[in-house]
C-alpha cells in the first residue's frame, strides 16, 4: 500500500479511477490495494471518500465494459491470439466459455473478488456474446460491492480497530 499512497494522496479520486479502470480492463495494478488506501486516507482527511469510491466504481464499470466492448468486437479470435500473454491457453477460454453460458450473470457479479477473474471478466463475457444488458447490470452490482467492501469496510474498521486497541 505504501508504493500506491503517494500517488492516491496527491491525484486523489482522478488516480483511484485511473487504477481501477486499468485493473478491471486486465493490467496487473493493485485494485484492492488502492481501494484500502482510499479508506484509509479517508480517515486521516487526506481523501474525500465518496469521491474515491464514485471514481473507483465508475472506474471498475467502465474498465470492465470496455473489456466486454473489446472481447464483443475483437471475440474469440482475439483473446486466441494474444491470450497467451495473460495465460489464457485455448483450453481455458473453452472452459470459462462453457461456465459463462451456465452461470454468466453471477460469475460477473462476483468476479471483482477473484483476481484473475477480475481482469478478464469483461473480455470473457463480450467474447462468448453474454447480452449486453445483462452484463451491465451484473457489472455494476459486482462494483459496488467491491468498492463498499474494499473502500468503506477499512474505513470504518479503522475506527473499531482504534477502539478495540485502545480500550
Amino acid at each position: 500500500m505504501s508504493l500506491i499512497e503517494p500517488y492516491i494522496a496527491a491525484y486523489g479520486s482522478f488516480a483511484i479511477f485511473v487504477i481501477i479502470f486499468f485493473e478491471a480492463l486486465g493490467a496487473p495494478l493493485p485494485g484492492e490495494s488502492a481501494l484500502v488506501a482510499i479508506g484509509v486516507l479517508a480517515t486521516r482527511g487526506d481523501v474525500d471518500l465518496v469521491h474515491a469510491l464514485v471514481a473507483a466504481f465508475a472506474g471498475a464499470v467502465l474498465g470492465d465494459s470496455t473489456g466486454y466492448a473489446i472481447g464483443h468486437f475483437g471475440g474469440r479470435p482475439l483473446l486466441l491470439r494474444y491470450g497467451r500473454w495473460i495465460k489464457l491457453t485455448p483450453e481455458r477460454l473453452g472452459k470459462f466459455e462453457d461456465v459463462f453460458r451456465q452461470r454468466g450473470i453471477w460469475i460477473v457479479m462476483t468476479a471483482r473478488f477473484v483476481v484473475l477473474l477480475r481482469q478478464l471478466n469483461g473480455l470473457i463475457a463480450g467474447a462468448v456474446a453474454m447480452p449486453w444488458l445483462h452484463f451491465l447490470s451484473a457489472n455494476i452490482v459486482g462494483a459496488a460491492a467491491w468498492v463498499l467492501v474494499w473502500g468503506l469496510g477499512p474505513y470504518v474498521a479503522v475506527d473499531w480497530f482504534k477502539a478495540f486497541l485502545h480500550p
